[in-house]
């Protein structure tokens, strides 16, 4: 059973940053397209980002230019660094497979708050 661990959250002033890292057991990231998501309290959960197999990457309107996506395949880890946090990034903030179709179960996930 695959199971999907992500940390790094916490609280943030905005304009600051955070690395979240996301870590499995079961599978190799490699082979699949991964992404992060996000559910801000009483919405719903929202794609961010992802990166393909072959490295390519997609990002939310929203997050453009602040996010960064990445895979380090030595230590089988997906990464997002994000920059210049604003509140309404406020969310928690899961890894999942990217694209349609179905999901690996949904990890803990790991809290994001950005305010002053």
């Amino acid at each position: 059973q695959v199971q999907l661990v992500e940390s790094g959250g916490g609280l943030v002033q905005p304009g600051g940053s955070l690395r979240l890292s996301c870590v499995a057991s079961g599978i190799i990231f490699s082979f699949y397209d991964m992404g992060w998501y996000r559910q801000a309290p009483g919405k719903q959960r929202e794609a961010v980002a992802g990166i393909t197999t072959g490295s390519n990457t997609n990002y939310a309107d929203t997050v453009k230019g602040r996010f960064t996506i990445s895979l380090d395949n030595t230590k089988n880890t997906v990464y997002l660094q994000m920059n210049s946090l604003k509140p309404e990034d406020t969310a928690d903030y899961y890894c999942n497979l990217w694209g349609p179709g179905p999901r690996f179960q949904w990890g803990q996930g790991t809290q994001v708050t950005v305010s002053s």
